[in-house]
């Protein structure tokens, strides 16, 4: 019973430590003013990602030696998401050049894997298959995607938190049907920062989770699903199926913009949850729709793949279609005067 007590009070010290941010940044003025880019129209502040931050990394050695969770994973985690976490932070009350940012990208990357023994064996229509060195470099890539995309997805109130909750939780459940039961400390942690968090970033948000939140968030969750897949290969199809939101919006728009010649680093936002925003004149139904998703409709595919056998690149192809016609739907990656 006590270890349910040690959550409930990461959620509660994620939410304080959020007050205390936003206490902090009103009086730094470190605000995040509209401009022709955002998708929010009043000066809010920014920077409350570092709470999500610190709630997991202080707390992690504590959940590490209560449910003796293995150190390999623990250093992958804590290396990987504070070098992110730093960069994001100083690039938040800074610029960071983007070359500098990403080389911390993968170097953050290099570093969990280097714990983590690289990318698994992975299941593909019922074979195990090990692609060696090229399944590392692929791994890297993987990580510096999600935490980027992670990144571009946190553009209105919430949808970046309750991604991060619906995702880990939904996580813990299938571990928890599957018997695999030590794997939820983790995911179940930063479910639990996020929602402390997500009180103060709730639409109308009071406060921006900023890089420091969003690229911790990435990172974290692609290292979960790396780790997970060690214990069995289909839990990296899981994971793969539960982010489907964010990773099909993300990658749809990036293609667009790269296939017309856009720089792909510029801030934009011409991302399909970005014009269902704006055409819904709020933030909250479009984060409301992405928790509806999540539940209704990726996580039983994920609980197929885990539970009925069914093979993990056809729940991911399930899983996605509807998710690219949505994409299609609100124009992701089109030129924003479509709108």
């Amino acid at each position: 019973m006590a270890i349910w007590y040690f959550f409930a009070g990461v959620a509660l010290a994620s939410l304080l430590l959020t007050w205390v941010l936003r206490r902090y940044a009103l009086a730094r003025s470190l605000m995040d003013i509209p401009n022709g880019r955002s998708s929010h129209t009043v000066p809010t502040p920014r920077g409350g990602g570092v709470a999500i931050v610190l709630s997991f990394l202080l707390t992690l050695p504590f959940l590490a030696v209560a449910v003796e969770m293995p150190l390999p994973v623990v250093w992958a985690l804590t290396g990987a998401g504070g070098l992110i976490a730093i960069v994001g932070f100083l690039d938040d009350h800074g610029h960071i050049a983007a070359r500098w940012r990403l080389l911390a990208h993968f170097l953050a990357a290099a570093w969990a894997l280097l714990w983590l023994g690289g990318l698994p064996t992975i299941k593909i229509f019922g074979a195990d298959i090990s692609l060696g060195w090229l399944g590392h470099a692929l791994a890297a890539f993987y990580l510096v995607w999600l935490l980027n995309l992670y990144n571009f997805m946190d553009g209105i109130d919430g949808i970046a938190s309750v991604e991060a909750i619906c995702t880990c939780l939904g996580a813990c459940l299938i571990y928890w049907l599957t018997g695999n039961e030590h794997l939820i400390w983790s995911p179940l942690l930063l479910a639990m920062a996020v929602l402390g968090f997500l009180y103060w970033n709730f639409p109308p948000a009071r406060i921006f989770m900023g890089d420091a939140g969003s690229g911790f968030l990435g990172i974290i969750l692609g290292v979960l699903s790396l780790q997970a897949a060690w214990d069995s290969p289909q839990f990296l199809w899981v994971w793969l199926i539960l982010l489907g939101v964010f990773i099909v919006d993300a990658t749809f728009t990036l293609i667009r913009r790269l296939l017309r010649g856009d720089k792909v680093y510029e801030a934009h936002r011409s991302h399909g949850y970005q014009f269902a925003s704006r055409q819904f004149e709020r933030h909250l139904p479009v984060t409301l729709a992405v928790v509806f998703i999540n539940l209704f409709w990726l996580l039983p595919i994920a609980l197929g793949v885990s539970l009925f056998g069914l093979d993990g690149i056809i729940g991911v192809a399930l899983a996605y279609l509807p998710l690219i016609f949505l994409a299609l739907r609100f124009h992701a990656g089109e030129l924003e005067q479509k709108s």
